[in-house]
């Protein structure tokens, strides 16, 4: 075989592994989280089946960090967001 003819070979069999690669299955890790949220949900709900009357849900934080937080959630929409500056790059020399 010339070496003309190993270097088209080569390419062809480098890039038939890279597609069976493609077709790896690669989600396991994915497949079993699937549905954790919801399982938690619903855990959380038979353990207490009344929460949603609850009327004093958040527990932990007090009054006034609650209240903190809140404004500055609130004062996040009012203030427009700051563009960072632009940067120029000159890569020529001037007159």
């Amino acid at each position: 075989m010339s070496t003309i003819r190993k270097i088209p070979l080569a390419l062809v069999l480098a890039s038939f592994g890279a597609c069976l690669h493609g077709c790896a299955h690669t989600t396991p890790e994915w497949d079993r989280q699937f549905g954790t949220a919801t399982r938690a949900n619903l855990a959380a709900q038979v353990l207490d089946p009344g929460a949603a009357a609850n009327r004093h849900p958040a527990t932990g934080i007090d009054g006034r960090a609650a209240k903190g937080a809140h404004d500055r959630y609130q004062r996040s929409f009012a203030e427009p967001e700051r563009m960072p500056p632009a940067i120029f790059i000159s890569a020529g020399g001037a007159r």
